[in-house]
């Protein structure tokens, strides 16, 4: 039986994928300047943060979770009992779920912001926030080989967290205006 999972793991995925998402930024940086590429990296990287993080084992020793032991739905008690602490932060699992979602709720908003759809594109990507969120249960409830219970009580923390990033998103917008980034390099290069 091939083992998989734990903190390493978990790191490792985080390592290539910040690798992978840093020579997307830099590939869209020319086109797009540099408040956007690394928002729209950003984001991409802290989806595959998010997933790394929910969906690999805890330990690569989880073994085999028996049919009749395993969950059948999810479990509906919101706010009901969570660990007190995780295995990376000394923090409950309630704020982990939370601040999880922060980053990819800020990244959503800065990528949208320079284009006139960003108005529309930003709900539809919170939208799309809380699908994911909802996914990601949906497969820890379906593959109980990962050792992970399905909560509603994530969904409503990781949407949570989304909406705190996009007020924090907001207020980058206003300030490193990403809009403006590209339009100043080229009147640079004409002037």
């Amino acid at each position: 039986m091939v083992e998989f999972g734990g903190t390493g793991v978990m790191l490792l995925g985080v390592t290539a994928s910040a690798v992978v998402f840093g020579l997307l930024g830099l590939l869209l940086a020319r086109s797009l300047g540099w408040v956007s590429a690394i928002s729209i990296a950003g984001f991409g990287w802290s989806l595959a943060v998010i997933g790394l993080v929910t969906l690999v084992p805890t330990s690569a020793h989880t073994g085999i979770v028996a049919a009749e032991t395993r969950m059948a739905t999810c479990s509906w008690d919101i706010g009901g009992p969570a660990p007190e602490g995780f295995w990376i932060f000394e923090s409950g699992q309630r704020t982990l779920n939370t601040v999880l979602f922060v980053p990819a709720g800020a990244l959503l908003l800065l990528a949208v912001a320079r284009w006139r759809s960003g108005w529309l594109l930003a709900p539809l990507g919170l939208i799309g926030l809380a699908g994911y969120s909802a996914l990601i249960e949906k497969t820890q409830l379906e593959l109980a080989r990962i050792d992970r219970a399905c909560d509603v009580t994530d969904v409503v923390d990781n949407v949570t967290g989304a909406l705190v990033g996009a007020a924090i998103g907001l207020v980058l917008v206003v300030v490193l205006q990403p809009w403006r980034h590209r339009h100043r390099r080229s009147s640079a290069r004409n002037g």
